[in-house]
């Protein structure tokens, strides 16, 4: 849970602090009643699929290929914080929840693991037999090797900083990509990632590590060669994250977040998160997680707090909490005001109405709430607006986490109780706790469970089209595994040929994994006239590091400037020659007024601004001097900028309002061309 002391979240512990955990509330006819109150959107209706005892206070959650409900539980959340202690000495469990005869509730439980690690374990990931709990400072993965629905076995993938354990911002869930890698993400807790020593590798089943072997465990390195910690060289704060199922290729994918709860991927590899603000300044946010971007939670520089003076600031809090007037900092999706964001997903089902296919779906604990953000594209980055599908009035409705089952349905996690996060509860009793899960689908429809058929490809062609993120999983192994055999050769290229946008996404990461034909299929997902297939096969050609500007050239002056966003951010890797020219042309398609195109050009020509400004400048002329022109040297980064920023603060055209902004540019500069330019503009302001 996110720490959530606006006015509401105050009034409501408050009142649970008076009057104490009423007994009252739990069972089902208190269940029952709680129903009743809530608000489902047009069409839909939600039922109550599972309550206590057989769940309480559910803190994550995840769907299996069997329609299973998995629940991490929170009985001893913030433990070593409080007054009240340790609530259930054996630990915390993972709870596997069933509905055994269809008829849309759990009539059966068991407990999949239980241990003290994983008090209120923040992140569950099912993949198979193997199942991924984040529960800092420890990332495991558990395994059930026998088929009983109980692990025996214990890894440990990796560690964050000792200092969250037991902490709401730290790591959370692992996600399973379309591209066949993992996805997830820390807030500004987590600290760094540690790789198991050695004396590690092999670990008890149950029971605490010890902190000084933790300490001996190697700093993760990203593949750019960088160690990922959040002191600011160069990550802050928050990170997401993406790496192989195994662990290794870690990649950051954004940094300076503040309490980035989880991550959601589409069909498309596009990434979602939300982000919670310090509490109490209506600044909650949704991000698309552009790729190697700075999101601004503090200074990039200096890591100086938000509510610091600086120059250029922004007007409203909330948009001054997260930099959003600085160079380098990505632009927000959407704020969505005071809040206890958690759970993420992408609805990519057919069962739900039209308005939520496709989009992401969000749980907001704080206002009680589960949305949808339907997207719209907008330049080289979206807009959103917010349809509520699932809320209640009831101070006691704490949505934690959203799912997507096999057969479409949506499941919520209910944590259940007054207050949200912020290290306290109001439900401080074993006996009287509470939690729900429900299940939201359209009226009168009966839960189901699609047939998964592995052993033939065919089968595993419709596995790799369901809407739950474990089928996909499991079907996409299955058929990276055979990727040699006619038969799945044969049914994927079907899927390209003839299936719709989502389902040819999914397919094409694995195409392009035939020996031999990567390449080809890569081409044709180059020339696809979907922008969205474009830029999937534009993300699959860096994963296969091919040559970028080459695939690239011909896009260069793409119709869709989301296409060309993404050939820019390519270029962060790419030492080709011929880079700084293709960067160069994306450069003179900027219009001045998209700030996603902006941020993407500046990522891509992170580490090579001398050569790219320069080869900019030289095809553009005077014409740097334009509102377009005059946006890409304040976001530049180049030893040329600072005398560039000085002609510009200079020029008359510019107003007194306006060069704040041009000033605020020379504190991302450093080296002696940025002292001779301020010190040429405070001579000339001493005449």
């Amino acid at each position: 849970m996110n720490s959530l002391r606006t006015s509401l979240f105050s009034t409501t512990v408050l009142a649970a602090t008076l009057i104490g955990a009423d007994s009252g509330r739990s069972g089902p006819e208190h269940a029952q009643e709680q129903l009743q109150r809530m608000q489902v959107a047009a069409g839909l209706e939600a039922k109550l699929f599972a309550l206590e005892p057989m769940v309480v206070n559910p803190a994550d959650m995840d769907v299996d290929a069997q329609g299973r409900v998995w629940v991490t539980e929170g009985a001893n959340y913030r433990s070593s914080f409080q007054k009240w202690g340790v609530l259930r000495p054996d630990g915390d469990r993972i709870q596997i929840l069933e509905d055994t005869d269809g008829d849309g509730t759990a009539d059966k439980a068991k407990t999949f693991y239980q241990d003290p690690s994983i008090n209120t374990a923040l992140g569950i990931c099912v993949l198979g037999n193997r199942v991924i709990v984040s529960a800092s400072p420890y990332i495991f993965a558990l395994t059930d090797t026998d088929g009983d629905d109980v692990a025996d076995k214990r890894e440990l993938l990796f560690s964050t900083n000792p200092k969250s354990a037991d902490h709401d911002h730290a790591a959370h869930a692992f996600v399973f990509g379309p591209d066949g890698k993992l996805y997830f993400n820390f807030g500004n807790a987590g600290g760094f990632l540690r790789r198991p020593p050695a004396e590690l590798k092999q670990i008890a089943l149950h029971g605490k590590l010890d902190p000084e072997l933790l300490a001996k465990g190697e700093l993760v390195k990203d593949i750019r060669g960088l160690e990922i910690t959040d002191h600011g060289k160069p990550f802050r704060q928050g990170i997401a994250f993406r790496c192989d199922p195994d662990g290794s290729k870690v990649e950051v994918l954004g940094h300076n977040f503040r309490n980035n709860y989880e991550l959601a991927v589409d069909s498309f590899g596009t990434v979602w998160q939300s982000d919670n603000d310090d509490d109490g300044n209506q600044g909650v946010r949704i991000n698309y997680v552009m790729e190697g971007g700075n999101f601004g939670y503090t200074d990039q520089v200096t890591g100086a707090a938000w509510g610091q003076k600086r120059t250029n600031l922004e007007d409203e809090v909330p948009k001054r909490h997260w930099h959003l007037n600085d160079p380098g900092v990505v632009p927000n999706l959407l704020q969505t005001g005071a809040g206890s964001p958690t759970g993420i997903a992408v609805y990519e089902g057919e069962l739900l109405p039209s308005v939520f296919q496709g989009q992401v779906i969000h749980c907001d604990a704080g206002p009680r709430v589960v949305r949808a953000y339907p997207v719209t594209v907008n330049g080289a980055g979206y807009s959103a607006t917010v349809t509520n599908i699932l809320s209640s009035a009831d101070d006691w409705f704490r949505p934690s986490d959203v799912c997507v089952g096999p057969d479409g349905s949506l499941y919520v996690a209910d944590w259940n109780d007054a207050g949200v996060g912020g290290h306290y509860m109001a439900d401080q009793k074993l006996e009287t706790m509470t939690g729900r899960v429900y299940r939201v689908a359209p009226a009168g429809h009966k839960a189901s469970k699609p047939t998964l058929d592995l052993a033939t490809a065919k089968g595993a062609i419709a596995g790799l089209g369901s809407p739950n993120n474990a089928t996909r999983y499991l079907a996409w192994t299955t058929l990276a595994a055979k990727l040699n055999q006619p038969d799945v050769q044969r049914e994927l290229q079907e899927i390209w040929n003839n299936g719709d946008a989502r389902n040819r996404a999914r397919v094409l990461p694995l195409l392009a994994r035939i020996p031999g034909s990567g390449s080809k299929y890569i081409a044709a997902g180059l020339k696809n006239s979907d922008p969205r297939i474009r830029i999937a096969a534009l993300r699959i050609a860096r994963e296969q590091s091919a040559d970028i500007v080459a695939l690239a050239k011909p896009l260069s002056q793409d119709p869709s400037p989301a296409v060309r966003r993404e050939i820019a951010l390519a270029l962060r890797d790419s030492r080709s020659p011929e880079a700084p020219a293709l960067w160069a042309t994306l450069a003179r398609q900027h219009d001045g007024q998209d700030r996603w195109y902006l941020e993407a050009l500046g990522i891509g020509a992170d580490g090579q601004w001398d050569a790219f400004l320069a080869a900019w400048r030289t095809s553009v002329g005077d014409q740097w001097k334009s509102p377009a022109g005059r946006d890409i040297v304040w976001r530049s980064r180049a030893k040329a900028t600072p005398d560039l920023l000085v002609q510009i603060i200079n020029d008359p055209s510019v107003t007194e309002k306006g060069r704040p902004r041009y000033l605020r540019a020379f504190d991302f500069l450093q080296g002696p061309e940025k002292d001779a330019a301020l010190l040429q503009l405070a001579t000339a302001a001493t005449k």
